[in-house]
């Protein structure tokens, strides 16, 4: 029986969408477009795509985060969490933090550099190739004899690697969340 203050059957159904949303969007955006894409069309074609993909990616996650984390604070007071429920708290508020941090920060660090990137590249006639592993050589190259181009490739790895960093966090979080949800159905 359901006491005041207890979510809804709809309000609990809107938590798990939302919460499998995210999930799913995540799966999709990190595991398998870009790994599909990356085999199939030319680098500078992967990168533009990615450019406008990952702004409207990390801010549906970003309001599907906030989403989670409002719902589930609403219906679980702070005076009243079991360490459970503090993890999973924790866990939601966590994947807001890093959505956040890719939607504003490193997200557009990374497409800004990419660009820069990109316009070296085309001097070079580089980019034009299908995968990542095709002309290591010329990039290796370019990147020993143009100081800017190292530069932007060194600029480019530490926001990738922090952006990328901030997505798989968030993506262990909501699993995390998702499962820990689906095993307890009966208490969402």
């Amino acid at each position: 029986m359901a006491t005041e203050g207890d979510p809804t059957d709809a309000v609990k159904v809107l938590h798990l969408l939302v919460l499998s949303f995210s999930w799913g969007m995540q799966l999709w955006v990190t595991f398998i477009a870009g790994f599909a894409l990356v085999w199939q069309v030319t680098r500078h074609t992967f990168g533009l795509v990615q450019s406008k993909l990952f702004p409207v990616y990390f801010y549906c996650l970003l309001g599907s985060s906030f989403v989670s984390l409002a719902v589930y604070a609403v219906y679980h007071p702070r005076e009243l969490l079991d360490w459970h429920e503090s993890v999973q708290m924790l866990l939601y508020f966590v994947t807001l933090v890093m959505a956040g941090l890719n939607a504003q920060w490193f997200g557009p660090g990374v497409t800004e550099v990419m660009f820069q990137m990109r316009e070296v590249e085309k001097e070079h006639g580089l980019g034009n190739q299908i995968g990542l592993g095709s002309e290591k050589e010329k990039y290796a190259k370019l990147k020993e004899q143009d100081p800017k181009y190292r530069a932007y490739r060194s600029r480019f790895g530490r926001y990738h690697g922090l952006s990328s960093f901030c997505n798989l966090t968030g993506f262990i979080c909501t699993t995390v969340n998702l499962i820990y949800t689906a095993l307890h159905l009966s208490t969402i």
